[in-house]
């Protein structure tokens, strides 16, 4: 397998006089899960639709493999979607792929291979209206499985996963990568795709924050140290005197954005009785929400 390349460019969308995403450009690389996150309402799924054609851009670009979505021949053997699904409820999941399986040249044979690809065989049978929202997520991934696409376009498909379900998801999406094909993922929470993501875009208030692999987005993360020291009249001034810093407990200081080093040579020049230095550093977590509370 070898997925297209999906590459946004100088992306723009108004809906009247609403801006939802300002000149957002980004690519998702084949063999490669991308992960586009950011809070609810930053203009994720926004982009997503226009990448799939489902909204029209006022400025700039959304290809897969150098396309338009419209430009696609048979666009479901490119890019299958995951979006928020729509399910007659009163079908079952066969029934449900083979309504769609004519629109992406399917055939009844492939409808049941999808089942068997997101574990869904034993539920074949069952009426959709009684599925918990895990079990919608994986018939939505079914149904984007039907043409045998290349790349995964795919808007928070944790949602209503359980601990067995999120890891699942993740298992399948790093293989559908290992394998060549290009995944471009949507969450609100870094914490849910750590490890599923290659690489990361970080949304805010419809423009673009940060972008980068995911090892080069750890680099991000703040320095703290902590000095603990007996000395509590002597810690509370090199408080007051260090912004940055604050006092966790009479004898605990802690000052962001120092090492050990730095925070050594203050408490030395402070003439502080030193009993403990420790460093530490923000998690992803931290890093992501500073990132998107910085466009606030």
């Amino acid at each position: 397998m070898e997925g297209p390349r999906i590459a946004i460019a100088g992306l723009t969308k108004r809906f009247g006089t609403v801006t939802a995403v300002e000149d957002v450009s980004f690519a998702a690389e084949p063999g490669r899960v991308t992960g586009f996150l950011g809070p609810n309402g930053a203009g994720k799924s926004t982009t997503l639709r226009a990448l799939l054609g489902l909204v029209a851009p006022t400025a700039g670009s959304a290809r897969i493999g150098g396309h338009a979505y419209a430009e696609l021949e048979r666009p479901a053997a490119v890019v299958g979607a995951l979006l928020e699904g729509a399910f007659h409820p009163g079908r079952t999941a066969r029934a449900h792929l083979r309504t769609v399986a004519p629109l992406v040249d399917a055939d009844d044979a492939r409808c049941d291979d999808a089942l068997a690809m997101v574990g869904m065989s034993d539920a074949a049978n069952r009426r959709v209206g009684g599925f918990s929202m895990g079990m919608r997520q994986r018939l939505g991934l079914a149904t984007a499985l039907l043409g045998e696409p290349t790349a995964l376009v795919l808007d928070e498909p944790a949602n209503g996963l359980d601990p067995a379900g999120i890891t699942w998801m993740r298992g399948f999406v790093r293989d559908f990568a290992a394998r060549g094909g290009t995944v471009l993922l949507s969450s609100h929470l870094l914490g849910e795709v750590e490890q599923t993501v290659d690489d990361v875009v970080v949304i805010a208030q419809g423009r673009i924050r940060h972008a980068s692999s995911l090892a080069d987005l750890r680099r991000l993360a703040h320095p703290a140290t902590t000095l603990v020291s007996p000395d509590t009249a002597r810690l509370a001034r090199l408080a007051d005197d260090w912004p940055g810093s604050r006092l966790t407990s009479p004898h605990e200081l802690v000052v962001a954005h120092a090492d050990a080093a730095e925070v050594g040579a203050r408490a030395f020049a402070a003439g502080l009785e030193v009993h403990g230095l420790a460093e530490s550093g923000e998690t992803l977590e931290q890093v992501f929400l500073r990132l998107t509370e910085e466009a606030a």
